[in-house]
């Protein structure tokens, strides 16, 4: 009974662990779609209730809102390369919801992206993902006066 009990406990984390790599893998693809200019396969993982949150504060983009913005960097093929450095991601008790924390090398510097999976008939859709520039804790000053000197 005990090795039944442990058993079982192992496969369900082996699942779950099997559901947290498909959704890295999932995300390399998805950055990947971005870098090689495949607008199709880079908007097909965001559902169409999904939304993006870019680095600027008035990036607050609908599906087809981030579709305007991406469509003319990927027909020109000047889009963008984020490559993962570390991630995590983790899954709800059910499995059908998950969240993740990434941090990338982007041409900005360090960024981190973050988001939330749910499971649906299609697979896995990204309702939200947001991008951040990561600002060292020792720069903030200069952030702050960049501001101040900006009037914003």
């Amino acid at each position: 009974m005990r090795y039944g009990v442990m058993f079982l406990l192992m496969w369900v984390s082996s699942m779950a662990f099997g559901q947290e790599k498909e959704l890295g893998e999932l995300l390399d693809v998805w950055h990947d779609a971005a870098a090689q200019a495949d607008l199709e396969a880079y908007m097909e993982l965001i559902a169409e209730d999904g939304y993006y949150l870019g680095t600027d504060a008035a990036e607050v983009w609908t599906k087809a809102e981030f579709l305007a913005f991406c469509k003319p960097y990927f027909e020109k093929k000047e889009t963008w390369a984020f490559d993962p450095v570390r991630r995590q991601v983790f899954l709800s008790e059910d499995k059908k919801m998950a969240w993740f924390e990434e941090v990338l090398d982007t041409w900005m510097g360090p960024c981190r992206g973050s988001g939330v999976f749910f499971y649906t008939d299609e697979g896995w859709k990204l309702k939200q993902y947001n991008l951040a520039v990561l600002l060292s804790n020792d720069h903030i000053g200069s952030y702050l006066q960049l501001i101040k000197e900006r009037g914003k």
